[in-house]
Protein backbone atom coordinates (compact mmCIF):
# COMPACT_ATOMS: atom_id res chain seq x y z
CA UNK A 1 0.00 0.00 0.00
CA UNK A 2 1.23 3.49 -0.83
CA UNK A 3 1.79 5.96 1.97
CA UNK A 4 0.10 9.35 2.08
CA UNK A 5 3.43 11.07 1.27
CA UNK A 6 3.95 8.83 -1.77
CA UNK A 7 0.46 9.68 -3.05
CA UNK A 8 1.10 13.37 -2.44
CA UNK A 9 4.36 13.11 -4.43
CA UNK A 10 2.48 11.42 -7.29
CA UNK A 11 -0.04 14.26 -7.34
CA UNK A 12 2.76 16.84 -7.44
CA UNK A 13 4.55 14.98 -10.23
CA UNK A 14 1.37 14.80 -12.34
CA UNK A 15 0.67 18.47 -11.69
CA UNK A 16 4.16 19.50 -12.82
CA UNK A 17 4.24 17.18 -15.86
CA UNK A 18 2.58 17.18 -19.27
CA UNK A 19 0.55 14.09 -18.35
CA UNK A 20 -3.20 14.54 -18.02
CA UNK A 21 -3.99 11.20 -16.42
CA UNK A 22 -2.29 8.40 -14.48
CA UNK A 23 -3.64 4.99 -13.54
CA UNK A 24 -1.54 2.97 -11.12
CA UNK A 25 -2.18 -0.44 -9.59
CA UNK A 26 0.09 -1.73 -6.83
CA UNK A 27 -0.99 -4.97 -5.13
CA UNK A 28 -4.55 -4.26 -3.84
CA UNK A 29 -4.29 -0.48 -4.24
CA UNK A 30 -5.59 1.25 -7.35
CA UNK A 31 -4.98 4.94 -7.97
CA UNK A 32 -6.45 7.01 -10.79
CA UNK A 33 -5.21 10.61 -10.99
CA UNK A 34 -6.55 13.00 -13.59
CA UNK A 35 -5.89 16.68 -14.08
CA UNK A 36 -8.91 18.95 -14.05
CA UNK A 37 -9.23 19.42 -17.83
CA UNK A 38 -12.25 21.70 -17.49
CA UNK A 39 -10.33 24.43 -15.65
CA UNK A 40 -10.35 27.87 -17.16
CA UNK A 41 -7.37 30.15 -16.73
CA UNK A 42 -8.12 33.86 -16.62
CA UNK A 43 -5.23 36.05 -17.74
CA UNK A 44 -5.70 39.66 -16.68
CA UNK A 45 -5.11 42.29 -19.34
CA UNK A 46 -3.71 45.75 -18.63
CA UNK A 47 -6.79 47.54 -19.98
CA UNK A 48 -9.41 45.74 -17.90
CA UNK A 49 -9.59 44.01 -14.49
CA UNK A 50 -10.18 40.28 -14.10
CA UNK A 51 -13.86 39.57 -14.64
CA UNK A 52 -15.48 36.43 -13.28
CA UNK A 53 -18.57 35.49 -15.36
CA UNK A 54 -20.32 33.85 -12.40
CA UNK A 55 -20.25 37.14 -10.48
CA UNK A 56 -21.62 39.12 -13.42
CA UNK A 57 -24.52 36.75 -14.13
CA UNK A 58 -25.40 36.23 -10.48
CA UNK A 59 -25.76 39.95 -9.78
CA UNK A 60 -28.46 41.73 -11.80
CA UNK A 61 -27.43 45.00 -10.11
CA UNK A 62 -23.99 44.79 -11.77
CA UNK A 63 -25.59 44.44 -15.18
CA UNK A 64 -27.69 47.55 -14.60
CA UNK A 65 -24.71 49.63 -13.43
CA UNK A 66 -22.56 51.50 -15.89
CA UNK A 67 -19.53 49.52 -17.15
CA UNK A 68 -17.07 51.86 -15.40
CA UNK A 69 -18.77 51.40 -12.03
CA UNK A 70 -19.03 47.61 -12.23
CA UNK A 71 -15.41 47.21 -13.42
CA UNK A 72 -14.09 49.29 -10.53
CA UNK A 73 -16.19 47.35 -7.99
CA UNK A 74 -15.00 43.96 -9.33
CA UNK A 75 -11.36 45.08 -9.33
CA UNK A 76 -11.48 46.12 -5.67
CA UNK A 77 -13.28 42.91 -4.67
CA UNK A 78 -10.95 40.56 -6.54
CA UNK A 79 -7.78 42.30 -5.30
CA UNK A 80 -8.92 41.95 -1.68
CA UNK A 81 -9.67 38.22 -1.93
CA UNK A 82 -7.32 35.28 -1.49
CA UNK A 83 -8.47 31.79 -2.50
CA UNK A 84 -7.81 28.73 -0.34
CA UNK A 85 -7.51 25.66 -2.58
CA UNK A 86 -7.58 21.96 -1.87
CA UNK A 87 -4.08 20.47 -1.63
CA UNK A 88 -5.40 17.03 -2.60
CA UNK A 89 -8.25 15.00 -4.05
CA UNK A 90 -10.74 13.88 -1.43
CA UNK A 91 -14.00 14.58 0.38
CA UNK A 92 -14.53 18.04 1.89
CA UNK A 93 -15.85 18.25 5.45
CA UNK A 94 -16.64 21.59 7.11
CA UNK A 95 -16.29 20.10 10.63
CA UNK A 96 -14.19 17.46 12.39
CA UNK A 97 -17.25 15.24 12.96
CA UNK A 98 -20.93 15.37 11.99
CA UNK A 99 -21.94 16.59 15.48
CA UNK A 100 -19.37 19.42 15.60
CA UNK A 101 -19.94 22.99 14.45
CA UNK A 102 -18.15 23.96 11.21
CA UNK A 103 -14.58 25.17 11.63
CA UNK A 104 -15.43 28.44 9.85
CA UNK A 105 -18.44 30.27 8.44
CA UNK A 106 -18.79 33.35 6.26
CA UNK A 107 -17.54 36.21 8.40
CA UNK A 108 -15.20 34.07 10.54
CA UNK A 109 -11.77 35.60 11.22
CA UNK A 110 -8.85 33.33 10.30
CA UNK A 111 -5.09 33.42 10.64
CA UNK A 112 -2.50 31.46 8.68
CA UNK A 113 -2.65 28.55 11.15
CA UNK A 114 -6.46 28.38 11.47
CA UNK A 115 -7.96 25.02 10.43
CA UNK A 116 -10.75 25.82 7.95
CA UNK A 117 -11.85 22.30 6.95
CA UNK A 118 -10.88 18.66 6.65
CA UNK A 119 -10.27 16.74 3.42
CA UNK A 120 -10.53 12.98 3.65
CA UNK A 121 -8.28 11.05 1.28
CA UNK A 122 -7.96 7.26 1.50
CA UNK A 123 -9.46 7.16 5.01
CA UNK A 124 -7.00 9.80 6.25
CA UNK A 125 -8.47 13.06 7.55
CA UNK A 126 -6.22 16.00 6.67
CA UNK A 127 -6.62 19.38 8.39
CA UNK A 128 -6.52 22.22 5.87
CA UNK A 129 -5.24 25.54 7.21
CA UNK A 130 -6.01 29.01 5.86
CA UNK A 131 -2.37 30.00 5.17
CA UNK A 132 -3.63 33.60 5.05
CA UNK A 133 -5.01 36.06 7.60
CA UNK A 134 -8.38 37.64 7.03
CA UNK A 135 -12.12 36.99 7.02
CA UNK A 136 -13.98 34.19 5.24
CA UNK A 137 -15.89 35.93 2.43
CA UNK A 138 -17.32 32.87 0.68
CA UNK A 139 -17.45 29.10 1.06
CA UNK A 140 -17.27 27.54 -2.41
CA UNK A 141 -18.03 23.86 -1.66
CA UNK A 142 -20.65 21.91 0.27
CA UNK A 143 -20.09 19.52 3.16
CA UNK A 144 -19.43 15.99 1.88
CA UNK A 145 -18.57 17.17 -1.64
CA UNK A 146 -15.75 15.53 -3.58
CA UNK A 147 -12.98 18.05 -4.27
CA UNK A 148 -10.11 17.98 -6.75
CA UNK A 149 -6.48 18.96 -6.30
CA UNK A 150 -6.24 22.74 -6.62
CA UNK A 151 -10.01 23.29 -6.46
CA UNK A 152 -11.00 26.56 -4.75
CA UNK A 153 -12.62 25.93 -1.34
CA UNK A 154 -12.86 29.37 0.31
CA UNK A 155 -12.44 33.03 -0.55
CA UNK A 156 -10.78 35.06 2.18
CA UNK A 157 -10.84 38.85 2.40
CA UNK A 158 -7.23 39.70 3.28
CA UNK A 159 -6.50 42.03 6.20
Amino acid sequence: MLSFDEIKQLIQLIDESNLDELKLEVDDTKIHLQKNSGAVAVIPQKQSPVAVPAIETASPVSEAASPAQSSAAEKVTEEDLEVITSPMVGTFYAAGSPDDAPYVQVGSKVSASTVVCVVEAMKLFNDITADVSGEIAEILVSNGELVEYGQPLFKVRKQ
